[in-house]
């Protein structure tokens, strides 16, 4: 197994990108772009993005292929007709607004890897290797009345398109992350259709739910309030996916009325990925640790996502991506602080968004790779 950090830059951007492989297998890279000319209007950052993005091969050295890729932007409904036509139609493409609070307008995470063969477009992208088939999902959204029918119709849909690749929501989809406009209202409607929709097709506290994240994002149509991304795998054999629970610092989701995982591993062959859902400052009871106070909730919430990683045999020098929200500006030079120096070599961004409820000052989630696998399986 090999792991390794990488910082580089390149025409105004910044590329923080971490690199796993095996002698045999593939390699991965989640990397994150950010401008560094922060004083250039909006037209002027997104060309240095996209031309760095363009260039993202040759610059890693490896000829990697972009599966998912999410734009954090500053000001959607006046970005987002600039940014459309730079988008490439052969990766799955997310955008929303949850604005980089380095004082950019713009950043990027970008996830890719080797040695698979791809198709698809902006909406949704296929890799397909050694007998699985990898779907990131992007920008689904659905203007109606409000967030609840907006939820039930984006999950349909979804549900439908699942099944067209031969896929099931209980069987395959392993993350989901929806960007709900207006968190603070508009989530109680997201909460009541997703749970509607998971009993009919058999997600229950007593089977299992899906790693998810909700919290505040928003789409340049104004109309939208919820927007949808998510991830599945097709190919994936009984006891390759294991939930995780830290029940010693997390109490079941369902308690408190939402329907998620606190974070699914998926277990390969030469390989793990560890999918940390969003994680707040909460204790084993459901109550809010440390309310009204940035430092406290941040170290617990770490706490809590070190004993979920624990429980899915990483640490958080596994870890290959974060994504910090925030929801008030003013915590942000500290917990930036913070960051930068105990995770220096994780690439990260901090974004304005406040999460699902408002006593929480901060959330996290997260991806992690390790070379423990299984050899019952095939790899990745």
């Amino acid at each position: 197994m090999n792991c390794s950090y990488h910082l580089i830059y390149d025409s105004g951007v910044r590329i923080e990108a971490r690199r796993f492989a095996t002698d045999q297998g593939c390699c991965e890279y989640h990397a994150i772009l950010h401008t560094v000319r922060k004083e250039l209007p909006f037209g002027n950052q997104l060309s240095d993005l996209t031309t760095t993005f363009d260039r993202l091969p040759d610059l890693l050295g490896e000829k990697v292929t972009p599966l998912f890729r999410r734009f954090f932007l500053s000001d959607a409904a006046n970005q987002t007709p600039l940014l459309e036509p730079s988008l490439p139609k052969h990766c799955a493409t997310s955008v929303v607004q949850q604005a980089p609070m380095d004082g950019s307008k713009i950043a990027l995470w970008v996830y890719l890897r080797t040695d698979a063969d791809t198709s698809g477009d902006y909406d949704t992208t296929i890799a397909t290797a050694n007998g699985y088939r990898h779907l990131w999902t992007a920008g689904r959204c659905t203007p109606l009345k409000n967030s609840y029918d907006e939820t039930l119709s984006i999950l349909g849909k979804y549900v439908t398109d699942l099944y067209a690749s031969g896929c099931t929501l209980y069987n395959d989809c392993i993350r989901t992350w929806f960007f709900v406009q207006n968190v603070d209202v508009n989530y109680g409607g997201v909460v009541k259709a997703r749970r509607e929709l998971f009993e009919r097709h058999g997600l229950t506290p007593q089977t299992h739910f899906i790693a998810s994240t909700g919290i505040e994002g928003r789409h340049a149509d104004p109309q939208v309030s919820v927007l949808f991304d998510a991830y599945s795998v097709r190919g994936l054999k009984p006891g390759q996916q294991q939930f995780l629970y830290a029940s010693t610092h997390l109490n079941p989701t369902y308690e408190y009325g939402v329907t998620f995982e606190r974070g699914t591993k998926v277990i390969y062959g030469d390989r793990s990925h560890i999918f940390i859902s969003g994680t707040a400052s909460i204790d084993n009871r459901g109550e809010i640790v440390a309310p009204g106070n940035i430092a406290g909730q941040t170290e617990r919430m770490l706490e809590n996502i070190e004993k979920l990683l624990a429980e899915a045999g990483a640490t958080f020098s596994d870890l290959m991506q974060m994504v910090i929200y925030l929801r008030d500006p003013a915590d942000y030079n500290y917990v930036a602080r913070l960051f930068e120096k105990r995770f220096d070599e994780i690439p990260h961004v901090i974004v304005l968004a406040p999460v699902c409820r408002p006593g929480w000052l901060i959330e996290t989630e997260c991806i992690a790779i390790t070379g423990n696998g299984d050899s019952a399986f095939l790899p990745y």
